[in-house]
């Protein structure tokens, strides 16, 4: 049943005669009221900094990332973790998205798969670890399929975070840290996949982002461990070794073919005019953190 107390089941004010409006005046109010996300997610950047704090702490002692969800939940959370690999160029299984309904309700509603709690804790069981970190995403808290999966995280001894976007949410209970983004009521009512989905979306960004940096995969504001497996990346390359080593066109293209196509290795080759034996092997040692391995040579 419903709880029609909760923010993201109430009636939004601003749109109750929605169906009357032009598209203009439709979109109009859809943007006023999407304005409103970023200081929704301002006001709980104190819990989503300790999140972030200590999932990195989890990640550095080589713990995985997971996050579980349904629905749109479920499907933001598969979105930022497939944006890992190519943008911080971390393997496939470091970030993980798990859905409600496995792969198959990435593209179709399995909204039943939700209430299965059950299926939630199986899914954590098969595949999270005690040294691993969990974030449960439901814009309710109250998701059954979610709860089950947090609740048997924790029991097993896994970091748990909670996002959602209701105060004091069911699932608030079962994390170590909670982020709670308090959009208020949806243009349409209880469609959280618009205000509730958005917010989400920026909090996902920020937990993958300030990880990955943490965890020295971004220099300066460089994606300096992006993998070139298209055109437009090989070109990224190229530009990042350029940008940090100052060198020309013709020889940061020469330097990311010798470095096959990793512009950390190829960056460190420039500047302290080193092997890619020697770039590869200083990189492992301080397990791929490039600031780290950039700072050691410098020394």
């Amino acid at each position: 049943m419903i709880n029609k107390n909760m923010m993201t089941e109430q009636r939004n004010k601003e749109s109750e005669k929605l169906d009357t409006f032009s598209v203009h005046q439709i979109i109009q109010v859809m943007n006023r009221e999407d304005k409103t996300v970023a200081y929704s997610v301002e006001k709980s950047i104190p819990q989503i900094t300790k999140a972030i704090e200590a999932i990195v702490d989890v990640m550095e002692r080589g713990g995985k990332l997971f996050y579980l969800g349904a629905g749109t939940s479920g499907r933001l959370g598969i979105l930022d973790a497939s944006e890992c690999p190519p943008t911080f160029g971390v393997d496939y299984d470091l970030v993980n998205g798990i859905i409600a309904g496995g792969d198959r309700a990435i593209k179709t509603a399995i909204e039943n798969a939700e209430d299965d709690m059950a299926a939630g804790e199986k899914d954590v069981m098969s595949l999270v670890s005690d040294q691993d970190a969990v974030v449960g995403i439901t814009s309710s808290g109250r998701t059954p399929y979610v709860i089950g999966g947090v609740r048997k995280a924790s029991n097993i001894g896994a970091l748990t975070v909670a996002v959602s976007c209701n105060p004091n949410a069911d699932l608030s209970q079962y994390v170590q840290y909670l982020i709670e983004i308090l959009v208020g009521p949806e243009v349409i009512t209880g469609s959280t996949r618009l205000k509730s989905g958005t917010a989400q979306k920026m909090v996902l960004n920020m937990i993958s982002t300030a990880v990955m940096i943490k965890l020295g995969k971004v220099y300066g504001n460089l994606m300096v461990n992006v993998q070139a497996t298209n055109e437009k990346l090989r070109h990224r390359v190229v530009h990042i070794i350029k940008e940090v080593t100052g060198v020309d066109e013709k020889t940061a293209l020469k330097y990311s073919h010798s470095a096959n196509g990793d512009a950390r290795t190829a960056i460190l080759m420039i500047m302290f005019q080193i092997t890619y034996e020697k770039a590869k092997e200083t990189l492992q040692i301080y397990n791929d953190h490039f600031p780290n391995a950039l700072k050691s040579l410098k020394q």
